[in-house]
């Protein structure tokens, strides 16, 4: 299994929209993809259709046995999707309770990557969907993941949130044995906006070696298509923002197939 986890400490970047689309273009190719939502306010629950104040279980549970999880757990949480190769981890708004909870607590960063080796053999991908907030969900999304993607709105403030979770990278670096990669994937973009075309070339000119050198656009298709409760593939295959997510797909397993071979 290969582990990606989408994240950001702003919200509002297109986390959940990224994790979906390629999760969606992952299972269109033959793979079998669980998706992790980590989020307490269920994004990715809700997209598939799932109400996350209604669950009666949910990835927060996994988070309820000291840092340990029971065999078979995980496999009982999933839920279905719209995708019959996607498999949905859901998330609870209990999981906003977890910072008060954590204290004094030890293991509880290395949840998830104990959750997913449990499933190891039963999917070829996972995709992790972080909040937007550093703290032990994030902690667990990083330790738990092969590969990082930070979807960065192409606005000023974005930047600004993009330098906090680049130097919270580099803090979590320095915990691993080995750095996690990470690529940088402007999102929302408008060429008509000068925001746009601005925040495009200051990323271009600070964060060259580490960003996706293309951009997913703004596209109606995407909002239209979590409307649908479906990925975008599935709901519009040849979208402007399905195209741009084909190509980040791409350049994702290159670098993955890369890294091997080094």
């Amino acid at each position: 299994m290969r582990v990606w986890a989408v994240a950001n400490q702003k919200g509002g970047v297109g986390k959940t929209t990224t994790s979906i689309a390629l999760a969606g273009l992952l299972a269109e190719s033959g793979k079998r993809v669980v998706v992790v939502d980590l989020d307490p306010h269920g994004s990715m629950t809700s997209y598939f259709g799932h109400d996350p104040d209604a669950l009666e279980r949910s990835s927060f549970d996994l988070f309820l046995h000291q840092g340990s999880v029971p065999q078979g757990l995980p496999q009982e949480l999933l839920l279905p999707t719209s995708h019959e190769r996607i498999a949905l981890l859901p998330s609870s708004t209990a999981l906003a309770t977890l910072e008060r909870q954590s204290p004094g607590q030890s293991g509880l960063g290395l949840v998830i990557a104990k959750s997913l080796a449990q499933l190891w053999e039963k999917f070829d991908h996972a995709v992790i969907d972080s909040p937007p907030l550093l703290g032990v969900l994030m902690v667990n999304a990083l330790a738990a993941s092969q590969q990082l993607v930070i979807p960065v709105q192409t606005e000023f403030l974005a930047v600004k949130g993009l330098e906090r979770m680049v130097s919270t990278l580099a803090m979590i670096n320095r915990s691993r044995k080995q750095a996690l990669p990470y690529t940088i994937v402007p999102t929302l973009f408008d060429r008509r906006t000068q925001a746009s075309m601005s925040t495009l070339r200051t990323l271009r000119k600070s964060y060259l070696d580490h960003l996706w050198p293309a951009y997913i656009p703004v596209d109606t298709r995407l909002r239209d298509a979590s409307r649908a409760g479906l990925t975008p593939s599935q709901f519009d295959s040849n979208s402007r923002g399905v195209i741009a997510y084909r190509a980040l797909l791409k350049h994702l397993i290159a670098q993955q197939t890369a890294a091997q071979v080094a």
